[in-house]
Parts: C-alpha cells; structure tokens; sequence
C-alpha cells in the first residue's frame, strides 16, 4: 500500500457572498478531488485540541498522529530544528518574522502594516538578519535566517513566556495591546526597528515600490521537544515536501526524509507541478508522503479570496491529478488523504478553531456514497463522521 497525504493548509473557509454563499473549497473547479469524492469516506476533524494555539504547528502536529496536548513544545523549536540551529535542552527558540510597522515615532504607537514585511525575498532576509545579529547578538541571544520573513531567535537558557501574539493576528492593526511583557524580547523588537528602517535593503525596497521588513517580531517561543520515529510509530518509511521550516522540523524530529522542491516558496507562486512530481518520484522508494501546501494559508491571511481559489485549483491540477494518475498505472493499492490543518477565513485573515473536511480513498476498498456528497466544510459538519485529528492516520494507516 502507498499513502499519500496532501496538507491544503488553512484550506478550509466560510461562505462567502462574492461567491453566491459558497466557500472557496465549493467555487473552486476541482475534477480531481470531485472523482474520488463518490467513493471516499468525507470526515471531519478537529485539529485544535481545546485550550491550545490554533496554529499549524498544533494543527499539523495533530494530522501526522501525534497528539499535541502531549508533544507541542511551542512553533519556534520545529522551525529551529530545521534550520538546523544548535539547541540544548535548556534553550529557547521565538520565531521573529522581519514585519513591516506603521512609522510613528514611538513604537507602541505602531500598526502592523504586513506581517510578512512585504513578502520579503530570503535573499533580502538574510542580509536583514545578519545586521541584527551583528548588531544585538550575544552569548545569550543569536538569530538565524530562515526563508522569507521567517527567522529564529535562539535564547541560552531561561522559561517560556506565553503573552506573545502572531503577528498575522494583527494585520492592519495597532501593536499597542499585543506587545510582550519579557521586557528582554520587547527591547530587542525595538531595536531592531532602528537598525533595519535605514538598511540598504529597505532603502532599496522603498525606492522600488515595495514595503520595507523593518522590524523583527517575536512570537512562538518553546523547548526543544522529542518525538518518536514515523519508522517505528506507523512502521513504514515516510517523507516530506514542503517549503517551510515548520514541517521540515516535524519530518526531522519524526526522522521522516525531507525532499526540497526549486522554486517552493510556500505561496500561491510556488511550484505546484514540482511538488506534485515530487510526491510521484517519492512514492517509488517510500511508503508514505505527505505533501505539505502553504500557499491556501497565506492566500487567507492576506485576505486574497481570489488567490485561495486559484491555490486550490493548482493543488487539484497539478498535484493531485498527475499523483493519482500515476499511481492508477501501477498494480499496488493506494490511499489519499486530503486535509487542511486548521481553517484560515479570508473574512478574519487568521486561524480558527473550526473543524475541517478531510477525504479519505483508499483503492482497494473504495466507499459507495449515496448521490450528493462534498468535499466541503458544510457537508463534512453536517454529515461525515467526527474524528480527532491525531487519531485520523493511525486508525488509516493501520486499515
């Protein structure tokens, strides 16, 4: 058996009135997930454990089997892990998106303008990250750059504040309110703003009509934490496509294999058709791949109703059809999975702690629904079957 997962991050949505009252998962032309549909069994999962962050970190952590009341240790650890950043156990790791803020002179005054510094290239980033840590690194602080706005901030030693606030959350608002109160990081998020409103590469930015990345913020902080093997929890070899850091650190810590793609960007300009045959060339040396798409996630948060539709579709096209295709050829059965990590509404351009659709087809035992049925928010809520999320691939791979 071969076991495709693809994760449609933040995938799922609310009705929109621009679409006749559809979400963008039912406007979108979709003929390939609508193939498999008459014969999938259509679910829903909850992918937020109550209590917890409604982030991707707890959200995918949930869909790969691993509970996160019992393994989440914060966001900034998988993302460290990674990027290979040098972690002992007593460390902790903040995740620091280079953001563009408002220019009032103070800077509680601020508003965040983008939380992804106006999608900031990884070239420019990484100039950008190199000022700070000349600038502020220590023996106890030190800071690594990662891909486009997302970067880590190790610290040596010390406890875990909870009052960070993601800076998605607070797109087009004032910072006043979402500020730390670990006065350490706070001034570091300060200064920060002086060194890099005059960087050259900022300047450059502006001159060309672009937002500058002037300022790290600070959110995700945690512990590294261990997880057991995919080897030995599902006793199959597993691999991971994705573009960001975050799902490249929980395919290490499983000690799954990690396929990097050229020209992943983990936007809606990534290179669909790539991950695609990725997945295709994967499924002929391991068990399972899980496709990991970000680009319906930032689609949400940048409240681009347009491009979350188009995102789907490509995952559909270019993903999905040539993978199952592919796998129609051969003689060995095969299961797809296909699941969002959590809901992210183009309406409040962040997470919610919604349940999502998630279809399950398995070849050699295909369903036989009854006319009528989604893949879709609604029909999934009303009609499919409720599962925990960490109990969905174990009870699916053990089929």
């Amino acid at each position: 058996m071969k076991y495709a997962l693809i994760l449609t991050d933040g995938m799922a949505d609310e009705p929109q009135a621009a679409l006749g009252g559809k979400t963008p998962m039912e406007a979108a032309c979709t003929p390939n997930m609508n193939r498999l549909v008459p014969n999938s069994e259509i679910m829903e999962l909850y992918t937020i454990p109550e209590g917890m962050p409604a982030g991707s970190d707890v959200g995918n952590l949930s869909v790969i089997g691993l509970n996160p009341q019992e393994y989440y240790s914060g966001r900034s650890p998988l993302e460290a892990l990674a990027m290979r950043v040098p972690m002992e156990a007593s460390d902790v790791t903040y995740r620091i998106n280079l953001v563009t803020l408002s220019d009032e002179p103070d800077y509680e005054d601020k508003s965040m303008v983008d939380y992804s510094g106006g999608e900031i290239s990884t070239e420019e980033a990484a100039q950008l990250i190199a000022a700070v840590d000349e600038a502020l690194g220590c023996e106890q602080f030190r800071y690594f750059a990662g891909v486009s706005y997302r970067h880590i901030l190790r610290q040596k030693g010390g406890d875990v504040v909870e009052d960070f606030t993601p800076p998605h959350d607070i797109s087009g608002r004032p910072i006043r309110g979402h500020l730390t109160q670990n006065e350490q990081i706070l001034d570091i998020m300060k200064r920060s703003y002086d060194i890099l409103k005059d960087h050259p590469v900022n300047l450059a930015r502006v001159a060309a009509g672009k937002r500058p990345a002037n300022s790290l913020w600070a959110w995700g902080g945690g512990h590294p934490a261990q997880y057991p093997s995919f080897q030995e929890k599902y006793g199959m070899r597993g691999l991971m496509i994705s573009a960001v850091d975050l799902l490249r650190g929980i395919a290490l810590g499983m000690k799954m294999d990690v396929v990097y793609v050229e020209g992943a960007t983990g936007n809606k300009d990534t290179n669909f058709a790539g991950k695609g045959q990725a997945a295709i060339e994967a499924l002929k040396t391991h068990d399972f791949v899980y496709v990991h798409l970000e680009a319906t996630d930032e689609c949400g948060h940048a409240g681009d109703l347009e491009g979350k539709i188009y995102s789907i579709e490509q995952i559909d096209e270019k993903i999905l059809g040539p993978l199952v295709a592919e796998l129609e050829k051969g003689e060995e059965p095969f299961t797809i999975i296909i699941t969002p990590d959590h809901s992210t509404p183009v309406r409040v351009m962040t997470h919610t702690r919604d349940g999502v659709p998630c279809l399950v087809y398995r070849s050699d035992a295909p369903v036989s629904n009854e006319e009528g049925v989604e893949f879709s928010e609604k029909w999934a809520h009303k009609y499919g079957r409720h599962l925990r999320a960490c109990d969905m691939l174990p009870e699916v791979l053990k089929k």
